[in-house]
């Protein structure tokens, strides 16, 4: 989130930024801002605050975003469409380099930049692969036994949006959409009156 603000603000040709303005753009307080910055190293000066250009490229740095990560889509229903068609992704380092599903209707018709390939063959694929993120956009029922073969095959970091609990083991990094319980949450907010933003 921090990225976000700070490259849209070297964009605009602001060179510096203070904690009090980033709390403000991300919805928490300048204390909170200090101390999640702080925890990678030393960044502003007091009194003049972060500098915009310097603090983003370390920032990419420490995501990992200087380099191109590659990313498999297993499901190419409609989630799986949207991800595979989604150009922000290559902005932001990330390269389609292979959609999945188990469909004779789907398989070797173009998605985005990708062929769907027939999920038989992901192990295949992924032999000797390095820097995949693989996201998971299938049925609840099919996710546990999908991620299974995919961490077997070295995979290391997983976006799910299949609705149901998957298990990893602790060496894979593993990150679940689940968009009923953010809709419940809003709903939530809404009933009671809340406001505000969240990173969660």
């Amino acid at each position: 989130m921090y990225l976000r603000y700070l490259e849209d603000l070297d964009g605009r040709g602001q060179h510096t930024a203070s904690s009090d303005e980033l709390a403000q753009l991300c919805g928490t307080t300048p204390a909170q801002v200090r101390k999640d910055l702080s925890f990678f190293g030393s960044f502003g000066k007091r009194g003049l605050g972060y500098p915009v250009h310097e603090l983003s490229g370390r920032l990419r740095e420490i995501l990992g975003l200087e380099r191109e990560w590659k990313v498999i889509i297993v499901g190419a229903g409609k989630i799986g469409a949207a991800l595979a068609n989604y150009g922000g992704f290559r902005q932001r380092g990330f390269r389609v380099a292979g959609v999945y599903d188990n469909s004779p209707e789907k398989i070797g018709h173009a998605w985005g930049d990708a062929i769907v390939r027939d999920i038989s063959l992901l192990e295949e694929d992924l032999q000797g692969e390095e820097s995949i993120i693989a996201v998971l956009a299938i049925p609840a029922d099919d996710a546990q036994a999908v991620v299974d073969r995919i961490v077997a095959a070295g995979v290391r970091a997983i976006l799910n949006f299949a609705p149901t609990q998957i298990i990893v083991p602790a060496h894979v990094s593993l990150k679940s959409v689940n968009m009923a319980i953010e809709l419940e949450g809003l709903s939530f907010a809404l009933t009671n009156g809340l406001g505000g933003t969240s990173a969660a």
